[in-house]
């Protein structure tokens, strides 16, 4: 799969702990090799059309949009940033 990073995705990103950031990278990693890998928490959410989340840690997530084999990095934060993806 490819990924592409949106401009807020981007900004949201700059801002996140080293920590994150770090495991950011190495999800990222795991989802372009393989989007159903298990440490991802990979699930399409509810409502949304073609907007996915990935778990980051317990407490970060990652939301994209998936068209075709790209997937559009929108937001990456805690829960709250699920109520609008």
């Amino acid at each position: 799969m490819h990924i592409e990073a949106t401009e807020t995705f981007i900004r949201l990103y700059r801002k996140m702990p080293e920590e994150i950031k770090a495991k950011t990278r190495k999800s990222l990693e795991f989802l372009a090799a393989n989007p159903s890998h298990p440490s991802l928490g990979h699930k399409k959410m509810a409502g949304q059309k073609d907007i996915f989340e990935i778990r980051i840690s317990q407490n970060y997530r990652i939301t994209y949009q998936r068209l075709g084999d790209t997937a559009y990095l929108r937001k990456i934060g805690t829960h709250d940033l699920l109520r609008d993806p």
